[in-house]
């Protein structure tokens, strides 16, 4: 044994002695030829083929999709004979953990009696080369697979083997897939989106609306949900946009969450404030997945996109003033802010770049539809609009049986004249119907309804005699501020006529005594 450790190394030391004779001797010109033809021979002799699959395939902007479906696949068949693996845990009571395979791990796989060996790989380069800066956001990491074979079983994998892995692995990401609600984080971080797990129950049975509107927008949703080709046919983006306002608390988050329940779709809700400009936001917009609901809610608030069409020249001159004591100061607060504009959120949605994925909801929501400009909300780029109101007897009714499970009640004929004479949003409805106790029954909490309904209406009826009030005072002060005008101008006008009249008596004085002067006289001021 100690013979043949001997043996081995002296052909190890004797390789190094004559690779650093080489080095030292050799022109790299020379060396650069002797690699090249060596790996050739080499590949003569060798029996294996390597493919390699790049997470971002050349300068493509999005995952591969094939990368994808291998890291799926390995995850799913490969992880009892790695020995190195990464777990994710998942809110489940049956498979509390999900396993994948461990950066730079190997594993072995068979298909038709013909052995397979793959391999996971995470590189990193020193610096961000310019052209992979989208591929590779703010990353110097970079991740491939590796599959190596005999070089006789080539045509067996490329026609099946690899078709086989994409197949399983679009099944298995299908058959555990679970719906997340996503989020934009800071412009610093590698993964710009980040999610949690999708759990919002709502549904559109149990949401309070107009039924024949809520069918109209079931049938809107299963009509986009199918209509790849005839997108395609009219030469359209496969997506479409929703506009969704009313007063608070009318059930626009709720209605979006019903939507993605109802079509199986993940949600990005969309934070304008956290994007630093158009460009980052197009790189956000790259990132979002198909079969996917982009929201940006309370649209008129997130910024002042209206506001960026043109600037007054009162308001540049005010900007201005206010800069002179302090520009650094104002440039660090101007770096601050999000320097999104208008023309950047039109491109977003319906734009070249909005056309890079396909069956995709785009909802905005407002309490103030007027504030919004109105190349934001036309058609085409908010093709449909849902005004959600305040809650009528139909909407009460859906809420009396999700709540208290009460389909009619004595009180039902009371209520219902109540709400058309009282405007009260269904979040307070439903805050009035749900039992406070165990020993709150339904007879109390529509009891407690009806009150809260009258209360509101007698505010209501009070508001409005304050209003018509306020109303008739600011007529009767600009009646008399009018009155006032006008005397004050009928005495401006009485005053330049007696100054008038004076000027013409005393000119004519004067004239009188020009003519009584005998001839030769001197006339003095």
């Amino acid at each position: 044994m100690g013979e043949k450790w001997s043996q081995t190394s002296t052909v190890i030391t004797s390789f190094m002695f004559i690779y650093t004779v080489v080095r030292q001797f050799i022109p790299s010109e020379l060396r650069s030829y002797l690699s090249k033809y060596t790996r050739k021979i080499f590949s003569l002799v060798y029996p294996y083929i390597h493919i390699t699959f790049d997470e971002y395939s050349g300068d493509s902007f999005n995952r591969s999709q094939l990368y994808v479906a291998i890291e799926t696949y390995l995850g799913a068949n490969s992880t009892t004979q790695a020995k190195r693996l990464k777990a994710h845990d998942i809110k489940s009571s049956k498979t509390p953990l999900s396993l994948g395979l461990d950066d730079n791990t190997e594993v072995t796989d068979e298909f038709q009696g013909v052995k397979l060996f793959w391999a996971s790989r995470k590189l990193k380069e020193a610096t961000n080369t310019p052209g992979r800066y989208w591929s590779y956001p703010n990353s110097d990491e970079k991740r491939h697979y590796r599959l190596t074979f005999h070089r006789r079983h080539l045509d067996l994998i490329t026609t099946s083997y690899l078709n086989h892995v994409v197949e399983e692995g679009k099944g298995i990401a299908v058959m555990n897939r679970k719906r997340k609600l996503y989020t934009n984080g800071a412009a610093e971080r590698r993964n710009r989106w980040v999610h949690i797990e999708f759990e919002h129950p709502a549904s559109f049975n149990t949401l309070a609306m107009d039924p024949k509107r809520k069918q109209e927008i079931i049938e809107g949703l299963l009509k986009f949900k199918k209509g790849k080709e005839y997108y395609a046919k009219v030469g359209k983006p496969w997506k479409r946009g929703y506009l969704l306002y009313g007063p608070p608390g009318t059930g626009k988050s709720t209605l979006i969450a019903a939507m993605a329940n109802f079509l199986g779709y993940d949600i990005y809700d969309l934070e304008l404030t956290s994007v630093t400009d158009n460009s980052d936001l197009r790189k956000l917009l790259i990132d979002i997945s198909n079969k996917s609901i982009v929201v940006i809610e309370d649209i008129d608030c997130s910024l002042d996109l209206t506001g960026q069409r043109k600037k007054s020249e009162k308001e540049k001159d005010e900007d201005g003033e206010k800069n002179k004591g302090g520009p650094k100061k104002k440039a660090k607060e101007e770096d601050k802010k999000s320097k999104v504009t208008l023309s950047g959120l039109l491109n977003f949605v319906d734009g070249i770049w909005s056309a890079c994925g396909g069956e995709r909801l785009i909802v905005f929501t407002t309490n103030y539809v007027d504030k919004l400009d109105p190349a934001l909300t036309r058609r085409g780029r908010m093709d449909e609009h849902i005004e959600l109101s305040y809650c009528r007897f139909e909407a009460f009714k859906v809420l009396a049986k999700n709540y208290l499970d009460v389909e009619s009640h004595d009180l039902f004929s009371k209520i219902e004249r109540l709400l058309g004479e009282t405007d009260m949003t269904p979040a307070d409805v439903a805050e009035n119907l749900m039992p406070k106790s165990d020993t709150e029954y339904k007879d109390e909490c529509l009891q407690s309804l009806v009150e809260a309904l009258e209360c509101a209406k007698k505010d209501a009826v009070r508001k409005k005699a304050e209003e018509e009030a306020k109303l008739k005072t600011d007529q009767e002060e600009e009646e008399e501020k009018l009155k006032n005008a006008k005397k004050k101008k009928n005495w401006r006008n009485r005053v330049k006529e007696i100054l008038l009249i004076k000027k013409e008596v005393k000119s004519s004085g004067a004239l009188k005594k020009t003519l009584k002067e005998p001839k030769g006289s001197v006339i003095t001021n």
